[in-house]
């Protein structure tokens, strides 16, 4: 059955995170990203701006191209992200089903070639298998999390530039191929990819090349930053972040999504290689000539569901 059939689609209107104002009580605000339900963040109630209900599905249209979620809370969503309301009364279940049946159709597009026109015509199951409805997943309803009382604002024109190579030793990682791996046999090392999917984890080996604690950008495709608190092994066109300074895994969520707002500048005729990525200039909060560690570390703590990267 048509996409088309089963959900009413809307194109929300040009929004862009950037020029939100950030509250860490205020209402989730989706965009294209891969990870986080393709929450980016929480931001002020704006009554001007449509919010949607909690339930939509989301689909980006460009970036993590068809790489659908159910969104749990009410939110704002960015532009080049599709909205799908059900035409029936659904369960999450039912929900997730049709999100895993959209994204089987990823391979379908790409940076040439996005999603907003055929959208629609996407086939998908007319009948929703029983082992379904008995499969375990997470209550939306009781994805709550404490916030800490202490509020915390991003004062970005106060921020200051620095380069990468300041921060990191860009390297690039020892390539495994795949190949290699599976004689190996699975185990508990994560085989890292250009994949901006899954935190561009393609399986997971008994073996590992590289050490973990680090950053990784894609030099193949668009530039995808992920944060690997364990070794790992890697596929080809996989750099590694390896940081001057102490890093955690808050410190390194702040920094991924800094570092992924660079995407829009790199494509496959412009790739985002270890010369780039030691050039490039990003704005960080600083605490006197030096970056605001701590405050990158207390900020990301304070965003809801932040416990769960403990």
């Amino acid at each position: 059955m048509k996409l088309k059939k089963i959900f009413n689609i809307e194109y929300p209107k040009t929004l862009i995170f950037s020029k939100q104002v950030l509250d860490s009580d205020g209402i989730n605000f989706v965009s294209s990203s891969a990870s986080n339900n393709g929450v980016v963040g929480r931001v002020t109630t704006n009554p001007y701006i449509k919010k949607y209900p909690a339930g939509i599905i989301t689909v980006p249209l460009k970036g993590s191209v068809l790489n659908a979620f159910v969104q749990p809370e009410d939110c704002y969503v960015a532009h080049q992200i599709a909205v799908l309301i059900p035409q029936r009364k659904m369960t999450d279940k039912e929900k997730i089903f049709y999100c895993l049946g959209i994204r089987q159709s990823k391979f379908k597009y790409s940076f040439g070639r996005q999603a907003d026109k055929t959208l629609g015509e996407i086939d998908l199951p007319d009948k929703i298998p029983s082992w379904v409805y008995t499969s375990k997943v997470q209550d939306f309803s009781k994805i709550r999390d404490s916030i800490s009382n202490k509020k915390l604002t991003l004062d970005i024109k106060a921020w200051k530039e620095i380069d990468i190579e300041s921060l990191f030793d860009v390297q690039g990682s020892k390539t495994t191929p795949k190949k290699v791996l599976k004689k190996i046999g699975e185990g508990k090392y994560p085989y890292i990819t250009t994949q901006s999917t899954n935190n561009g984890i393609e399986g997971f080996y008994n073996l590992y090349t590289d050490k973990g604690n680090i950053l990784t950008i894609d030099s193949a495709v668009i530039g995808f930053c992920s944060y690997h608190q364990e070794d790992f092994t890697a596929s080809d066109h996989v750099e590694k972040l390896i940081p001057y300074f102490k890093m955690n895994v808050f410190i390194a969520m702040f920094l991924t999504t800094i570092l992924n707002n660079e995407q829009y500048k790199y494509n496959y005729g412009r790739k985002f290689n270890q010369v780039r990525i030691k050039k490039t200039v990003i704005k960080l909060p600083f605490k006197g000539n030096k970056p605001d560690w701590q405050f990158m570390e207390e900020y990301i703590k304070s965003l809801k569901y932040s416990k769960a990267l403990n």
